[in-house]
């Protein structure tokens, strides 16, 4: 049907909010379980079964509309609501709540060929057509205006629906464009940002090769050029990106909000570099964070993966909840008021109790998408990944998608119910995961047990990606996953701070490749150390500034004093090159001429020009100890050389006796902690433990029988916590 722009509103004004604040199905007791779903694309007979199936999985969240702006807005101004009316009331009756999506990630066709000019151009200067999603320039204003339209025609309709649970604005925000648009936003942006033009020249150095600018205008978008563009360009375009994509969806999400503040609001995270958003500084603006993840590797590396990103959603999380309560230090109370007497106030959605709420948007159920080819996850995987997130403090485990599609460009993306059918290993899977997360309920909520932080910056990350650096192979996301890594598999529960987080609950701190250092971050990481801390910083920490120029004197620049170190020269490595390292174990990507300053050589370069010299150094500064590493040591001599950092820290392993390859998370509440235990491996194990399963209700004494693949979870007796 269509309705009008200024219609009445919708068909569910009248409804009243539940007794805890929210609208709809937003149950407390329940962790959240379900994923995509898109009837759009399905005969309407087919949606019947598939809310009988998802009843039968225990699903009690579905993401509905994310690609569906052409079907609710065939025409501009003309909008038909009846088919999404019809899937929220089957939904609402049947007890599954919706994350209801604005469609902004792909406007329909009409918008395009009305508004060629907010299709996104590349850095070559080709404007790109419509034919797939993504196809808008979120700097264009007739894209925002077309954007804010349609999320409030839907916020209008369905605000008060008793079936939306949650707002889901967009998808996977990272779009960039380089048209006329973006140049003239970038502009103001950076005024903004520097406040003038001599202020720009410096952070930018544009000195070198005769960049300097005197007018405005002469500043467009790092477009192609002839050779190396500008790194403080290129960082400063991307912090542009994730300030202007975050204002477009704060424009949905102020308009959402409005419409009824109970009902929380998000959008969903996509992870890999070469998104321009930096998710911890959203995470203030979003009611919890949720967050994308595909695993890339099939061994053992997707279970290292899955790990990282959990952790750092909870880090993002936890850093958004920090930020929010500075702004205004009542928000926080007001919502938990919320939760208790349903006054109406926005609520954030289960705060674990080291605040911030995180949830696993969106995951493959049996596939993992490699370079080249998916591989299918083996039996019992599904599960195992799904409990690694919610171990991590996931309010849930959320897939793409709930039905595979038969035709489309992602035909043959994985899917809760594949195209077998229910009558499948993936949907029976399915079914039995849900009954595992209505065991395991009790444990949201809980504290997530971390003795090490790992810091992470989205600059950096975004700042050795320019091609004028020593090597290609330098990464700091790859190296925070190095660390990571390794202390992943000597058992250590880690947490994901920002530079300036609050780091003293800590034993250890450690900062792998944090290249960009402004000098309030240099202060954080010595004022930890002064104050009795363990910090491990990598190489190619410190070496810049915030704007990415180099600090003069000696690597690694910012952190020199409290290292105790000066580095004259680096050596980076080739492909496939070692250096190997006194004591055994060997040194990959780089390596550096380590000059002592004070500190004391743990270890040295065993072989070639830097035999004898400094290859990883420790130095007290203040009341604690601060380590070096100038190499990215290979997977087990990191492990042992961070297990003996942990260590001296006082840190201890989340489960010292559990066997390589089966993971511990614990997860603490006031009145009890959980013990998580998955285990990766092919071979049965026995861990200690003691308490009750909460999978089977068994009472164990001593230890967990753990199978092959399988996993356990166990609320401790108060002697075992």
């Amino acid at each position: 049907m269509g309705v009008p722009r200024g219609a009445p509103t919708g068909a569910y004004g009248n409804i009243t909010t539940s007794t805890n604040g929210r609208c709809g199905m937003w149950d407390e007791a329940r962790l959240r379980f379900g994923g995509d779903w898109n009837p759009e694309q399905w005969p309407e007979r087919v949606w019947a079964e598939d809310v009988a199936l998802m009843r039968r999985a225990r699903v009690n969240l579905v993401t509905v509309g994310v690609f569906a702006w052409s079907r609710l807005e065939p025409a501009p101004g003309r909008y038909d609501f009846g088919w999404l009316d019809r899937v929220l009331d089957l939904l609402a009756d049947n007890g599954v709540g919706a994350a209801l999506a604005t469609p902004t990630a792909s406007p329909p066709p009409w918008f395009s060929l009305a508004h060629p000019g907010a299709l996104p151009v590349t850095a070559d200067g080709v404007r790109l057509h419509h034919g797939s999603r993504d196809t808008y320039c979120a700097a264009a204003p007739a894209y925002r205006a077309a954007a804010r339209r349609i999320a409030g025609v839907l916020a209008d309709r369905y605000a008060h629906h008793p079936a939306v649970a949650l707002w889901h604005v967009h998808n996977e925000y990272g779009t960039v464009c380089h048209c006329e648009h973006a140049a003239v936003a970038f502009r103001a942006w950076l005024a903004g940002r520097h406040g003038s033009l001599d202020a720009l020249n410096d952070a930018w150095t544009t000195s070198f090769w005769s960049q300097h600018y005197s007018d405005w205008a002469q500043i467009s978008t790092p477009r192609a050029t002839q050779y190396l563009a500008n790194p403080g360009q290129l960082l400063d375009f991307r912090r542009f990106w994730s300030d202007t994509l975050l204002a477009a969806y704060a424009e949905q999400r102020d308009l959402l909000r409005a419409a009824n503040p109970a009902v929380p609001v998000t959008t969903n995270y996509v992870l890999g570099d070469w998104v321009p958003v930096d998710h911890a500084r959203w995470a203030a603006e979003v009611d919890l964070v949720a967050i994308d993840h595909y695993p890339s590797a099939v061994d053992g590396a997707a279970e290292e993966q899955t790990a990282l990103a959990a952790d750092l959603a909870r880090g993002w999380a936890r850093h958004g909840a920090r930020a929010r309560a500075a702004a205004d230090p009542t928000a926080d109370a007001s919502a938990h008021r919320a939760r208790a007497d349903g006054d109406g106030r926005r609520p954030v959605p289960g705060d674990a109790a080291d605040g911030g709420a995180w949830l696993l948007m969106e995951s493959a159920p049996n596939l993992i998408y490699t370079a080249g080819r998916m591989h299918t996850k083996e039996p019992g995987r599904m599960a195992r990944h799904s409990l690694a997130h919610v171990a991590r403090g996931s309010r849930g485990a959320m897939y793409f998608q709930w039905r595979a599609p038969v035709g489309g460009a992602e035909r043959f993306h994985s899917a809760l119910v594949p195209h077998a059918g229910p009558d499948s290993r993936v949907f029976r899977e399915t079914v039995e995961l849900g009954a595992i997360l209505d065991r395991i309920a009790e444990t949201d909520g809980a504290r997530v047990e971390a003795s090490v932080a790992i810091g992470w910056d989205a600059a950096s990350g975004w700042a050795l990606q320019h091609p004028g650096l020593p090597s290609q192979r330098l990464h700091h996301h790859g190296e925070v996953a190095a660390a990571h890594r390794a202390l992943w598999r000597a058992g250590f529960g880690c947490d994901v701070v920002l530079p300036g987080d609050p780091v003293d609950r800590y034993a250890l701190l450690v900062l792998p490749a944090l290249y960009l250092a402004s000098d309030a971050a240099a202060a954080w990481a010595r004022a930890y150390v002064a104050g009795g801390g363990h910090l491990v910083v990598t190489w190619l920490s410190g070496v810049a500034d915030e704007h990415a120029r180099v600090r003069a004197g000696g690597y690694p620049g910012a952190f020199r004093d409290v290292l105790g170190v000066r580095v004259e020269e680096f050596h980076p490595l080739a492909d496939g090159d070692e250096v190997p390292l006194a004591g055994g174990g060997t040194g990959r990507i780089w390596a550096e001429s380590v000059g002592l300053a004070g500190a004391e050589v743990v270890r040295a370069y065993a072989a070639g020009v830097l035999a004898g010299q400094p290859a990883v150094t420790r130095h007290r500064h203040g009341a604690g100890t601060a380590w070096y590493v100038s190499t990215r040591p290979d997977d087990e001599t990191y492990r042992r050389l961070l297990t003996d950092a942990a260590l001296a820290a006082g840190a201890a392993p989340t489960c010292p006796a559990a066997p390589a390859g089966v993971e511990a998370v614990r997860r603490r509440g006031a009145a009890a902690s959980w013990l998580f235990l998955l285990n990766h491996t092919d071979r049965a194990h026995r861990v200690p433990a003691a308490g009750v399963e909460l999978l089977t209700g068994a009472l164990v004494d001593t230890a967990v029988e753990l199978p092959a693949g399988g996993v356990a979870v166990v609320r401790e007796a108060p002697a075992a916590r």
